[in-house]
């Protein structure tokens, strides 16, 4: 359970990972040095696992998205995950249940380099059959 200071730190950082040691202290109401202290600290507990990049919406908008349901030889779904893992298109990866055991999000910057990607996810070993369904327009995302 992490304290309410934490909580703020916490949220400054989702809203910019970028914001300066100098300004979350001001936000906070702390010294540069309480904030690299709680910092360091939600590391080390991994509260904090990293910090990443958060694409722009023009950018996204200009990607073509599918989901692809994959059905996987049960033997070997641990190769399947990682082999998938490598493919830098595959945004996301899901395991589920029922006919299919894995969803897979994948982003492509054209329907020539979707249909690649789809090849080679179904062409991976230990894929049995895969499914795709090409997102035609994003009504919300949170």
């Amino acid at each position: 359970m992490i304290g309410s200071q934490d909580q703020k730190l916490v949220m400054l950082l989702r809203q910019d990972a970028r914001t300066s040691i100098t300004d979350l202290a001001r936000a906070l109401g702390v010294s540069r040095s309480t904030v690299q202290n709680r910092l360091a600290r939600l590391e080390a507990t991994g509260v904090i696992r990293g910090y990443s990049v958060e694409l722009g919406k023009d950018y996204l908008a200009n990607l073509v998205e599918a989901h692809v349901s994959i059905k996987v030889v049960q033997k070997l779904t641990a190769r399947t995950n990682v082999a998938l893992e490598e493919i830098s298109q595959v945004t996301q990866l899901f395991s589920v249940s029922g006919e299919y055991d894995l969803i897979a999000i994948v982003r492509a910057h054209s329907l020539e380099e979707l249909s690649k990607v789809l090849d080679d996810i179904g062409n991976l070993e230990g894929v049995e059959r895969t499914n795709s369904a090409v997102v035609l327009e994003t009504r919300f995302r949170r």
